[in-house]
């Protein structure tokens, strides 16, 4: 734990990129996940462990100093979807053994456990999304979280957030696993979280529940997320994360498909880490490729290096 908060403190880090673009990228059946549920990319954590292994091992190699389990849609809510609910501490545990053993085979690297939205809006007053127990959304991510500590975890990552209600119980969740605690929060349009809540707002409500860092991810690309890096940068004082897609998603026969080259992808974000010197992580969501990683990597080790 400590090792983790002293490495972020000293230095920018580096995440990795996406896992279900990798997890595309194999082109598995059916077959492959449990049930038969095509898809379902946390449940390859119990039946294909040697594919969610080599996909870490893919980001380590191209220098990331941290990487994130495959369990963003792990918490109980979510996999009650699945019919496997009552296996979420053990999927948890596993898929943080799984990184953990990864990462062992390098120096100075760290794991940080992922969690994801549930689903639900609890802040929603639309029926369906809203009318879910509070006491059930913390449940889901408190289990999800001994599972994620239990298997070996540096931190722990709750991100995606659209919901600040959601946001709230997960964090509570998470305090009685002692790890640090980061929070990224999601701007699907016009520099607003879903239900509407600015990003002055968001950190306001956040930054004082014990959180070790706040930031930004998915939805959008770098120049997108660009307004609400800029205020964090000027008004925060936690560091900040910045972990945008490679680019806008553009629908290509049904697909969500990201065309942000490595090469223009690491440009921006060098001229991210140059004008804001709060931001202290970062890394890649949706579309975003080992090859995107190893480019950051690149541009981030010759930021750092001495001028002769």
């Amino acid at each position: 734990m400590q090792r983790f908060l002293d490495a972020l403190h000293d230095r920018t880090l580096l995440f990795d990129g996406a896992m279900g673009t990798e997890i595309q990228k194999l082109e598995l059946t059916s077959d492959s996940f449990p049930g038969g549920q095509a898809g379902f990319n946390d449940g390859l954590t119990v039946t294909c462990p040697d594919n969610i292994a080599t996909i870490h091992h893919k980001y380590l190699d191209a220098g990331a100093d941290c990487i994130e389990t495959n369990t963003f849609g792990s918490n109980l809510l979510k996999l009650e979807e699945y019919n496997m609910a009552d296996q979420t501490f053990d999927i948890n545990r596993q898929a943080a053994e799984i990184a953990v053993r990864a990462a062992s085979s390098y120096e100075e690297r760290y794991v940080i456990g992922t969690m994801g939205p549930t689903g639900f809006l609890p802040s929603s007053t639309e029926e369906t999304l809203g009318n879910t127990p509070l006491e059930d959304i913390e449940e889901a991510f408190h289990v999800q979280a001994k599972g994620l500590a239990a298997g070996g975890v540096d931190a722990i990552l709750i991100e995606t957030g659209n919901d600040m209600v959601e946001m709230k119980m997960a964090i509570l969740a998470a305090k009685p696993t002692g790890l640090p605690i980061m929070a990224n929060v999601t701007f699907p349009q016009y520099g607003k979280m879903l239900l509407g809540t600015p990003v002055d707002a968001a950190y306001i409500t956040l930054s004082g529940m014990g959180i070790d860092a706040f930031g930004v991810n998915c939805s959008t690309g770098p120049v997108e997320m660009t307004p609400a890096i800029d205020w964090l940068n000027h008004n925060a004082s936690h560091p900040i994360l910045m972990v945008p897609n490679a680019g806008l998603p553009e629908n290509v026969d049904g697909c969500a498909c990201y065309s942000m080259t490595p090469d223009i992808m690491t440009g921006l974000m060098a001229d991210i880490l140059a004008k804001y010197h709060n931001v202290k992580i970062i890394g890649g969501c949706c579309g975003t490729t080992p090859e995107h990683i190893r480019r950051l990597r690149q541009m981030m080790d010759d930021l750092q290096a001495p001028i002769p």
